[in-house]
């Protein structure tokens, strides 16, 4: 066996010597504010005696990190999580062949917070110590001594193929491990068929439900951060818009929101128009907050044990946990091979309950009990409480054996239980296996929200921050309809919300279901205009042999020879009530400055139309809108909008090294 190590194997173990003798290591866990423990959070570690000038990794499922193969020296330590106050651990002193032990508890703060701490690093004796250890090709894996060799921190690749984990005293085997590339990519997202111009002699009149959905533009940041481009149906436009709060007044009197409307010039296309209309949900203190009665669904599959899966829908639910009150109550159910009750309805003075339950989810195993979703409604319906909020909560990558699977029967019962006033959201988590308009649709249908979590930050923002937008409905079955003047109008598009057209009839039809305002929401639609006069970017046709092409002649009304271009409708039912009220606004021919509502929205509206490679995108570019988004940043007390600045410059870059042109990839 030894004639076969060679020359290669010799200098392995040369190497190996050296930076045993020379380095050192750093360890340590990360845990929040509670002692749970954070996965995801990003480990940097700086000198300047590194060569590459910083290392990083990412804390495991059990919040641990290790950094390897360190020169000896003073270090400073970064730990990154979206959602919490960044900290720096300073003076951290690694020496030969120890581990210096750097553990930090993280605290929920804002963006660009941080806490400096200067390190008390005791050390670790190696031997101690758990290092993992990865060997690849034959004549590595069949040395004996490569299995216990401290201080290693690097992987050797042979041509073989052949591999061999480290096992004994220097591994940890039962650490999970993590492989995104050992399962095939089957997630999947619905074609998107773009609103076209339509001609408002033929078609005045435009009707859509409103979508409060934020979970696209948290899926595309997650592509973009991953140097991809997402799949064109990731992009929704709307819900790239919707994920931002915008600067509407709050409504007066007893309609649960208000109505903005703006004209501006497009951006985008030379002298076509934009009109803005803006909801805004009546914002409900947390102290006037309805009580809750909350039952999670999660999937504890195998697929699930990943750090940015049921890791990270701990964290949430943890975060979520906090800002719980007496006379709110929580469960919890889970499901993968079968389904159980994992943590009775609760109420949520009983934090410690609760966080014993959440840490007690594991995924890879199967529990005993019914089918999940219907054990998840019949302990909603045992607790429902008349006039506050139940919900069910599902939280998943994918994995709908949630014990219906039969996708009509399931939909069917979402509806039942919508109707009775049990209202369900959907969470989504992870990579590879995300079925993205499955979600969407159970979302739609169950009168809920659909967010996709792709970080600490984005849970919070969901489940504590806007938790009364995300679980307190004040007005469902929202629809919109607009009818165009055709004396100032020649032709409009509808920008997003393709699947949420209604035929013009469903607008006063109260059987039809359509979207839900929460607390706090604003809603956002755009309509690119083409003003009378200018020519309409769509294909003509051709005469008809049998009849006129003109259409049926219409009088002309008086208002239509005012200055109105727009009037925008809307139809909407209290959140218990089964019939629809009616309210309106004018939209005057006026088109004003840009403000930082339109400004900014447009400039999300143009990111997403040059992600998805729309026709209509005209002369949009990276750089027009970052530089429109800083220009009418607005309040931004959260950080959204600059993180968006910075989103929309990856993007150039993304599509730089995507190829020339996203057309050409479309």
């Amino acid at each position: 066996m030894r004639a076969r190590i060679g020359a290669f194997g010799v200098v392995v173990l040369l190497f190996t010597a050296l930076v045993s003798a020379q380095t050192g290591s750093i360890a340590g866990i990360v845990r929040d504010a509670s002692g749970g423990v954070l996965p995801g959070v990003a480990v940097e570690v700086t000198s300047p005696v590194l060569i590459e000038k910083m290392r990083s990794v990412v804390t495991d499922d059990n919040g641990r990190y290790q950094i390897n193969a360190l020169p000896i020296g003073t270090y400073e330590i970064t730990f990154t999580l979206q959602g919490f106050a960044t900290v720096k651990r300073s003076n951290v002193v690694v020496t030969s062949n120890v581990i210096a032990n750097v553990a930090v508890d993280m605290k929920v703060g804002a963006l660009g917070e941080t806490v400096n701490v200067i390190a008390e690093a005791p050390v670790v004796n190696v031997q101690n110590a758990r290092v993992q250890q990865v060997f690849t090709g034959s004549d590595i894996a069949s040395l004996p001594t490569q299995r216990n060799l401290p201080g290693l921190g690097f992987s050797l690749s042979g041509s073989l193929g052949e591999s061999s984990q480290c096992s004994g005293a220097f591994c940890n085997p039962t650490a999970p491990q993590y492989n995104s590339h050992s399962t095939p990519n089957t997630e999947s997202y619905s074609t998107i068929v773009e609103n076209v111009f339509r001609r408002v002699v033929d078609e005045p009149l435009s009707t859509f439900s409103i979508d409060v959905d934020t979970a696209s533009y948290a899926n595309v940041r997650r592509f973009l951060n991953e140097g991809k481009l997402p799949p064109p149906g990731a992009v929704r436009i709307e819900e790239m818009i919707n994920y931002f709060r915008f600067a509407y007044p709050q409504p007066k009197g007893d309609v649960p929101f208000s109505i903005t409307t703006e004209v501006a010039e497009s951006p985008w296309s030379a002298k076509h128009q934009l009109v803005l209309v803006g909801l805004q949900g009546r914002q409900i203190a947390d102290a006037d907050l309805a009580p809750r009665n909350l039952v999670f669904l999660i999937d504890v599959s195998g697929s699930m044990n990943e750090p940015d899966k049921l890791p990270l829908v701990r964290n949430g639910m943890r975060m979520l946990v906090e800002a719980l009150g007496p006379r709110d109550r929580v469960a919890i159910v889970v499901y993968a091979g079968s389904s159980g009750l994992v943590l009775p309805s609760t109420t949520g003075d009983q934090k410690a309950t609760i966080h014993e339950a959440i840490a007690r989810l594991q995924a890879g195993g199967s529990t005993n009990g019914g089918a999940g979703i219907r054990l998840a409604y019949q302990v909603a319906r045992e607790q429902f409480m008349r006039g506050g909020v139940n919900r069910v909560i599902l939280a998943t990558d994918g994995d709908f054996n949630v014990g219906v699977t039969n996708q009509q029967e399931l939909v069917r019962m979402i509806e039942e239980e919508r109707n009775s006033g049990i209202f369900l959201s959907v969470l989504g988590v992870g990579t590879g296996n995300l079925k993205d308009s499955t979600m969407e649709m159970l979302a739609d249908k169950g009168n809920g929200n659909y967010s996709y979590l792709d970080s600490m930050q984005e849970a919070r923002k969901v489940l504590v921050r806007e938790a009364g937008a995300t679980l307190v409905t004040i007005a469902k079955d929202v629809k919109i309809q607009v009818e165009f003047n055709p004396q100032t109008v020649s032709a409009y598009r509808l920008i997003g919300y393709e699947n949420r057209l209604l035929e013009n009839q469903d607008f006063n039809d109260d059987r039809k279901d359509a979207g839900e305002i929460g607390s706090g929401h604003s809603v956002t639609a755009l309509y690119e205009i083409v003003p009378v006069g200018v020519d309409v970017p769509s294909p003509g046709v051709d005469p008809l042999k049998y009849q006129q092409s003109a259409p049926p002649a219409r009088v002309a009304t008086k208002a239509a020879f005012s200055d109105e271009l727009i009037t925008v409708k809307l139809r909407y039912k209290a959140p218990d009530g089964d019939t629809s009220r009616l309210v309106s606004a004018v939209v005057r021919n006026r088109p004003q400055p840009m403000t930082s509502n339109i400004g900014f929205a447009s400039a999300v509206a143009e990111l997403a139309q040059l992600l998805r490679g729309s026709q209509y995108r005209g002369t949009a570019n990276f750089a027009a809108l970052a530089a429109r988004a800083r220009k009418f940043r607005g309040d931004d007390e959260e950080g959204y909008r600059a993180e968006f600045i910075k989103l929309a410059e990856l993007a150039s870059s993304v599509a730089a090294l995507n190829g020339s042109t996203l057309q050409s990839q479309r």
